[in-house]
């Protein structure tokens, strides 16, 4: 009798959990390919814009020493080191510092603007939609009362994976930006480690390995979910064509759950794969 089948149920509780990864899905790739300037609508980078001049302001009177310790640290002969393009070396290194510490958030801002663009063509189309299979779907509907009582409450507990999968995923995305948020005034001061000698400028070269990684980290974020929800879309495994349909069932239940879990562990994952990948 009909009234013994549940697979309409478990069809509707898929539809709401697939329904539930999407709109979290769709609201990672708009905070994503959003700008951390605009971010919760400009509030947290007005208070950075705030701190900022403190920062430059400390940087600027950091260049000198650290251009006098590293002049010190290099020089051996006065004499020597007072030739033309000593100085002249010395001098734009100087400028150099100076200059990026006054401009260090306008290069930061163009970088966040062209990563964002980036992962709006990554998210662009179908392919970040997740859906359940036709075939899949004919499976379940067919499924007897005890088969579907069964997959009904695995359902039923994956539901509440994906839902913690869900809200995770959201939380590795605020963290980035708090990440980046929060490294933004202390360019200032890497940038003034310019001034000094290849020891001490070692620190904007640390400082900027990070912020890239941070940065791009969203691009990584972006192809892990497209990649993951691909891996879901394409369907059951061809060796599984043998198998009972209850079988064919938990098998599709549980490679969805353990491929969105999957998705979250990328995307957790994603500034130390972005590090790797660039050899940050």
């Amino acid at each position: 009798m009909d009234i013994f089948k549940l697979g309409d149920k478990i069809l509707a509780l898929l539809e709401a959990m697939f329904g539930f990864w999407n709109n979290q899905i769709s609201l990672v790739f708009a905070m994503l390919g959003q700008s951390p300037v605009s971010f919760k609508g400009g509030g947290p980078w007005a208070v950075i814009e705030g701190i900022e001049p403190i920062f430059v302001a400390v940087g600027s009177s950091l260049v000198v020493l650290f251009f006098v310790i590293g002049f010190c640290s290099e020089s051996i002969d006065v004499k020597d080191e007072m030739r033309f393009e000593s100085i002249l070396r010395m001098l734009i290194r100087l400028g150099l510092a100076e200059w990026f510490v006054a401009n260090n958030v306008t290069i930061m801002k163009a970088f966040f603007t062209s990563i964002g663009n980036l992962v709006g063509l990554i998210s662009a189309g179908t392919t970040t939609q997740l859906a359940i299979d036709s075939a899949q779907a004919d499976v379940i509907k067919e499924l007897g009362f005890g088969e579907s009582l069964v997959m009904l409450i695995l359902t039923a507990l994956l539901a509440i994976i994906i839902i913690i999968c869900g809200f995770f995923i959201i939380y590795t995305v605020y963290f980035r930006f708090l990440k980046i948020l929060i490294i933004v005034p202390l360019g200032a001061i890497a940038c003034s480690t310019m001034a000094g000698n290849r020891m001490v400028s070692h620190t904007m070269s640390t400082y900027c390995k990070y912020f890239l990684s941070c940065v791009f980290e969203a691009v990584t974020m972006a192809l892990a979910i497209v990649v993951c929800n691909a891996f879901i879309n394409a369907g059951l495994p061809s060796f599984t064509g043998s198998y009972a349909d209850w079988a064919q069932t938990l098998i599709y239940l549980c490679e969805m759950t353990f491929t969105i879990a999957m998705t979250v562990g990328s995307v957790k994952g994603a500034q130390t794969l972005t590090s790797k990948a660039f050899g940050l």
